[in-house]
């Protein structure tokens, strides 16, 4: 081989080397992030859950709802397969002033 193969090798293996680190860097910073959205206690993050017509059913599965599937979109996240924060409002009131 040729020193210009071996610098186009060694070149093209620091790129891979490089992108892979890149990768775990990303996978790790999404797993920990602050921006990363729980996952649906209910669907565990799969953004689906067993069709209604799947418990009368006598073997065979399908609804308009699922498309014959026997899944359909989970209701508590809105198949997204992440949790969703509840609105809540919070009062205070200042105790030294009266109501």
């Amino acid at each position: 081989m040729g020193p210009i193969v071996l610098t186009q090798l060694a070149t093209g293996l620091g790129v891979l080397a490089g992108a892979v680190i890149v990768k775990q860097l990303l996978d790790q910073n999404s797993m920990m992030g602050p921006g990363r959205d729980p996952r649906c206690p209910r669907c565990n993050g799969t953004g689906r859950v067993t069709c209604m017509c799947t418990r009368w059913s006598d073997g065979d599965s399908g609804c308009r709802t699922c498309s014959g599937s026997g899944r359909m979109a989970c209701s508590s996240c809105g198949g997204t397969g992440t949790g969703r924060p509840l609105p809540v409002q919070i009062s205070v009131r200042n105790p030294n002033q009266p109501s």
